[in-house]
């Protein structure tokens, strides 16, 4: 029997740490490069087609949202919530303004003591971006032994089987998933099932 995610709803957005929901819920947080499919996988990790609002304007989001998920596995229903960060890399604002995020973001991350799992989101056609690189640099200084970091590639339906088999090579254990195709997401849904409850 496949985890299955029966329950998952917008529940609210936030601009920072402050004015977040209570830190009594387990989070699986989802990071990544603007563009790089966050509410494409959200939306098909949980079969909902608009749960997360994706935007056409890369870097447009500045917002931190929060979903309530359930899951049932085995006749038993397991909680927990997605937060979706916004976008890095993005260009399109003002100084004030990207100062203001990171500075939200960086205190979010480093601080919230609900979060267990970082997913990290890489477009697989350019797996070591430079930015990519930093964000995992810089939470690997700071990741706490409860917590997991999930490099998860998308896009991997535009790979050829020889840009896959490379890719495979040089990320041992490599999860990648394809919103087009919905694969993928199984595996990710055990690992987070396995690492917040201890479900093998």
């Amino acid at each position: 029997m496949k985890p299955k995610i029966i329950e998952a709803k917008f529940i609210k957005s936030a601009q920072s740490i402050g004015d977040s929901l209570d830190d009594t819920v387990s989070e699986v947080v989802f990071l990544g490069r603007s563009n790089v499919g966050k509410s494409s996988t959200i939306n098909g990790l949980t079969e909902r087609k608009n749960l997360a609002k994706s935007s056409s304007t890369p870097g447009k989001t500045q917002l931190i949202n929060f979903f309530d998920i359930k899951y049932r596995y085995r006749d038993r229903d397991f909680n927990i919530r997605f937060v979706d960060l916004p976008g890095f890399g993005y260009a399109k604002v003002s100084k004030d303004i990207k100062r203001n995020w990171q500075r939200n973001l960086t205190e979010f991350i480093r601080e919230r003591v609900s979060i267990r799992i970082f997913i990290h989101l890489r477009d697989a056609r350019h797996p070591k971006t430079e930015i990519d690189m930093d964000v995992e640099r810089y939470i690997s200084q700071f990741i706490r032994g409860d917590q997991l970091y999930l490099n998860i590639f998308t896009k991997m339906d535009k790979l050829n089987q020889k840009e896959r088999g490379r890719l495979k090579r040089e990320f041992n254990g490599l999860i990648a998933v394809s919103n087009l195709k919905k694969m993928g997401y199984d595996r990710v849904h055990r690992e987070i099932l396995k690492h917040i409850f201890g479900i093998e």
